[in-house]
């Protein structure tokens, strides 16, 4: 348990220090108003035929090719005549780039932008690049998903065990015995704690450096995906009375509440017949709430990105069960 602790610390570090070494930077304007004080506001594409009502990015890697997207930038100090045609895009390293962009940001940008114009629709770049990366690290993630399975088998033992130590909270003695039996019982199924936690420590930088990468690469948020402009956010869609892109936070929900069911079961059969098990089943409940709400103020490729990779773990969670199934037959 110390152990799993400290490589949880470890890796908690490491992707603080990929997330703090470069970021996106907010297209922000300095406003002096009447009584003299200075205030900054921060840039929306918010008017014109084509806006999206996205939050505009300063750094961004490439030109844009909308002229009211130019406009806004050059208006707002940036020079997009020194930028590159997102088609001619390359992910060279800058003195004032940061790790993160140089690892991450730039790399997955130029990915996409070569997929966009190979199969000449953006939107259908950011789902096929989500299911390549998950099919790289799937058999990092399977591993995770076979956790549950694992977990079931062993279930009936971690009941009689907990049973067994019932009256002995206050026994150090004894509590110490029920690690070691439990630890026992995880080495006998496969289980391994840190495995189920994968999933988790992958999805976050995953998930930033699409966002990032989406609404720094103009050519991907101008674009569209069967009539949803990729740039703009549903919540400002169905504003201006566009009801149709209420599909994506609800494909979002959909998707997000099978892909965490299996993990929600995970942890409540890992607490077996303890009485945070209810807390735990609020947490994934919470989960979907927030990530559903904010899958509103996201864009629509982001939201595209997130229905694949959750899209990806049903399937793959499905798979496992089949397999264990399939195996439990044949003994």
């Amino acid at each position: 348990m110390k152990k799993l602790n400290k490589i949880t610390k470890i890796l908690v570090v490491f992707l603080l220090v990929f997330l703090l070494t470069g970021c996106t930077k907010q297209l922000v304007v300095e406003k002096t108003g009447d009584n003299g004080k200075k205030t900054k506001t921060v840039v929306k594409y918010e008017k014109g035929k084509n806006a999206t009502g996205q939050t505009l990015t300063k750094n961004i890697l490439c030109k844009p090719t909308n002229n009211e997207l130019v406009n806004i930038y050059n208006e707002n100090g940036v020079n997009t005549d020194k930028l590159v045609d997102c088609k001619s895009f390359t992910p060279s390293v800058k003195k004032s780039d940061g790790l993160w962009d140089v690892v991450f940001i730039k790399p997955l940008a130029w990915i996409l932008l070569k997929l966009g114009y190979l199969v000449k629709n953006f939107g259908l770049a950011v789902i096929i690049a989500g299911l390549i990366i998950r099919l790289i690290l799937y058999p990092v993630t399977k591993k995770s998903a076979m956790q549950s399975e694992n977990l079931k088998k062993a279930q009936p033992e971690l009941q009689k065990l907990e049973k067994k130590y019932a009256n002995k909270a206050d026994d150090q003695q004894a509590m110490m015995q029920k690690s070691q039996e439990m630890m026992a019982i995880y080495k006998k199924y496969n289980i391994s704690l840190f495995s189920g936690c994968i999933m988790a420590f992958i999805q976050l930088p995953l998930f930033v450096a699409f966002l990032e990468a989406i609404n720094r690469t103009p050519a991907i948020f101008e674009g569209s995906f069967f009539g949803l402009q990729l740039g703009t956010t549903p919540w400002f869609a169905i504003a201006q009375g566009k009801i149709w892109y209420i599909i994506i936070p609800i494909i979002v929900f959909v998707v997000t509440f099978f892909s965490l069911k299996n993990s929600g079961t995970q942890m409540q059969t890992q607490d077996t017949a303890n009485p945070t098990m209810g807390s735990t089943k609020m947490m994934m409940n919470m989960m979907i709430i927030i990530i559903t709400i904010s899958s509103f103020q996201l864009s629509t490729a982001i939201g595209l990105y997130w229905i694949t990779s959750s899209l990806f773990t049903v399937i793959q969670n499905l798979l496992v069960v089949r397999s264990g199934n399939s195996a439990r037959i044949k003994k």
